[in-house]
């Protein structure tokens, strides 16, 4: 009897201590993943951070661009619409600067708020540059018109001195834009998919926005899929930016024309998803061109 007695104290403090091990592996592995999540939430921030960083410098930029814009002209007219571009790029800078990091869909907005901003400037750069050719050409046709037209010739001058200064500016209105960006999963008979499971393939569409100041030929584009958990899906392929170097998951390259062209490029899902919001960065020439997001069940 007291031999029974023995074996079920010990059975007991074997159960007791078989729980106890397996409590401590699941308060482990629960720190462990607490802390991958933290450190994922913290690239996902500083991702973020460097975003806005960026958009603040280009915002910065146009303000001054449209600054000295308005200091080499004579036209009240366009001086007026220069005043009024720059107190919207001043106001959206400080809306940027209260956007929290956290904030995907302000800062989606403010983004396509600077595509926009970058079309406005490249069309004043371009009403410049067409002032200054015309006068060129005025100074041509009218050398046996001079007593009339002194202040032709004055303002030809005046542009000419110009257009250095514009170098610059034409080069910030030839950086490319993607618009209609789309992105979503398709499943294995090639149907759009919401569910992870069921997701087979990527298909990123988006269209390159015309442009005629920019430098036409082939051109290499890169698509950058973040997943919910901020792993970049990629083959090992990386490409220079802002200084460093980013993984990107998808190559494509074009012959650019200037005219807006569409492109479509897949990535095949080989490896585990997770459901959440994935996020689609677009670059070229070495610039972010444009972004979306996409959410999969």
């Amino acid at each position: 009897m007291e031999r029974n007695k023995n074996n079920v104290i010990y059975t007991a403090m074997a159960v007791v201590v078989a729980a106890l091990v397996a409590l401590l592996i699941f308060l482990f592995l629960q720190k462990r993943n607490s802390d991958e999540n933290a450190a994922k939430l913290q690239q996902m921030q500083e991702l973020a951070e460097m975003d806005k960083l960026e958009m603040q410098n280009e915002y910065e930029e146009f303000a001054r661009q449209y600054s000295e814009l308005q200091m080499q002209i004579n036209n009240d007219s366009l001086v007026a619409q220069l005043e009024k571009e720059q107190r919207r790029v001043e106001e959206l800078m400080e809306e940027l600067k209260r956007t929290k990091n956290d904030d995907a869909a302000e800062i989606m907005r403010l983004k396509k708020e600077l595509a926009t901003l970058r079309a406005i400037l490249r069309n004043y750069v371009m009403q410049i540059d067409s002032l200054n050719q015309l006068n060129q050409q005025l100074r041509g046709e009218n050398e046996n018109l001079r007593s009339e037209n002194e202040q032709a010739h004055a303002n030809i001058s005046s542009l000419t001195s110009e257009k250095q200064s514009l170098t610059e500016k034409v080069a910030v209105a030839a950086q490319l834009d993607a618009n209609n960006i789309s992105a979503y999963g398709k499943n294995k008979k090639g149907k759009q998919a919401t569910k992870v499971k069921d997701v087979k393939k990527f298909q990123i569409n988006f269209n390159v926005a015309r442009n005629v100041t920019a430098v036409a030929g082939m051109k290499s584009i890169f698509v950058r899929i973040t997943t919910p958990t901020a792993q970049v899906l990629t083959h090992g392929g990386t490409f220079p930016y802002e200084n460093r170097t980013l993984e990107y998951s998808i190559r494509k390259d074009i012959e650019y024309t200037g005219e807006e062209q569409a492109v479509t490029v897949y990535w095949d899902v080989a490896e585990t998803l997770s459901a959440g919001q994935y996020r689609v960065d677009i670059f070229a020439d070495g610039n972010l061109i444009g972004s979306t997001s996409f959410a999969l069940e």
